[in-house]
C-alpha cells in the first residue's frame, strides 16, 4: 500500500490512508498477527490430524457486538510484522506438518497477503481464505488462484439485524455477491485421499438466538443459488461474548429446539453435505488463547 493511497480494498470504502492513520478496521498498513499455529478446532476436513495452520489476523471490517475473538478483532491484540516475516510464518507451519494455511479474518490485509504467498518459496499445501463474508468482489479477484480453499460466514439475512449487531445494513447483499465470486474461483469441493480439502467451499453459518427463521432464510438461498458440490457448516457455539450482555435478546445460548428447526430444514431441502456441531461446542475450550504463538520470533 503505497503512502498515498487511500484504501477501498473492502465494503466499508473508508478511503484511509492507512500508512499514516488506520482504516475503520482500525488497522495500518502492515500486517498485524496475534497467533500462528496449528489449530485443532476448524471443520475436520480442514483440521485433519495434524491441525490447520491457522493465522490470526488482527482489526476487523465488521464490528459484532458478540464477536469471541473480540480481542484481536476489536481491540486490536497483536504485533505488527512484515510480509517477509509473514511469508516465513506460512513456510514454518508447513514444516510443523499443516495441512493447510488457514488465514483468519484476512480482508483488510489482502494485498499484504498476496505480496507473502509470492514470496513464501515452496510452500506447497492449500491455502484457506477465512473471511466472515463482508468482501468486495473486486478485492476477492485480486486473489483468483491462489486461495484454494474459500470458508466464508453467512451471518445475517435481515439488514436491521446486521446493522444493530454488525454496523453493516448491506451485509447480506455484499456477502452474497462475495460468496458468488468466492464459488466461481474455486467450484466444487475436491478431497485428497485422507479426505482433507483441497478445493473448494464451505459455508459457515452461526445460527443467533432468536432467529432460526432467518437462519432458514439463508440456507434457502444457498439452495436456490449455489449448486450442491458445496458444504454447509451449522454452528451451535454461540456464545454472549463481548457486547452481547448489552442486547438482552442475545445474551444467551441458543435452544435445542432453534438449532434441530434449522438443521431439519437444512436437511429437508437437501442441503445434507457437510457439518453440524453439538450444542457442548460452545465453549471456552475452542476460543484460541492469543499470544503471539508462532509470531513472536
Amino acid at each position: 500500500m503505497e503512502e498515498n493511497m487511500t484504501c477501498n480494498i473492502c465494503p466499508r470504502n473508508c478511503s484511509a490512508k492507512r500508512s499514516k492513520n488506520p482504516g475503520f478496521c482500525c488497522m495500518g498498513e502492515m500486517p498485524v498477527v496475534s497467533k500462528a499455529y496449528l489449530h485443532m478446532w476448524e471443520e475436520p476436513c480442514i483440521s485433519g490430524v495434524n491441525g490447520s495452520g491457522t493465522v490470526f489476523f488482527s482489526g476487523c471490517n465488521l464490528k459484532c457486538v458478540f464477536c469471541q475473538n473480540y480481542k484481536i478483532s476489536q481491540e486490536n491484540f497483536g504485533i505488527e510484522i512484515t510480509t517477509d516475516k509473514l511469508a516465513q510464518i506460512f513456510i514454518n507451519l508447513q514444516q510443523k506438518g499443516a495441512h493447510n494455511i488457514n488465514l483468519v479474518n484476512p480482508t483488510h490485509f489482502v494485498k499484504q497477503i498476496r505480496e507473502a504467498l509470492q514470496k513464501a518459496e515452496g510452500l506447497k499445501i492449500p491455502v484457506v481464505y477465512n473471511s466472515n463474508g463482508y468482501e468486495k468482489v473486486e478485492t476477492l479477484r485480486t486473489m483468483e488462484g491462489m486461495i484454494n480453499v474459500y470458508l466464508p460466514d453467512l451471518k445475517y439475512y435481515n439488514p436491521e439485524v446486521s446493522k444493530k449487531y454488525s454496523a453493516a445494513s448491506d451485509y447480506f447483499e455484499v456477502a452474497t455477491a462475495a460468496i458468488l465470486e468466492m464459488y466461481r474461483q474455486v467450484g466444487g469441493v475436491v478431497f485428497d485421499e485422507n479426505g482433507l480439502l483441497k478445493k473448494g467451499m464451505i459455508i459457515r453459518h452461526l445460527i443467533l438466538p432468536g432467529m432460526a427463521k432467518q437462519s432458514i432464510k439463508i440456507l434457502d438461498w444457498i439452495k436456490a443459488n449455489l449448486p450442491g458440490d458445496i458444504l454447509i457448516s451449522l454452528m451451535s457455539q454461540y456464545t454472549p461474548y463481548y457486547k452481547a450482555e448489552k442486547h438482552p435478546e442475545i445474551n444467551r445460548r441458543i435452544t435445542r429446539y432453534e438449532y434441530d428447526m434449522v438443521v431439519n430444514h437444512c436437511i429437508k431441502i437437501g442441503l445434507d453435505n457437510g457439518y453440524i456441531q453439538e450444542r457442548d461446542s460452545a465453549e471456552e475450550e475452542y476460543i484460541p488463547d492469543f499470544n503471539l504463538e508462532g509470531v513472536d520470533f
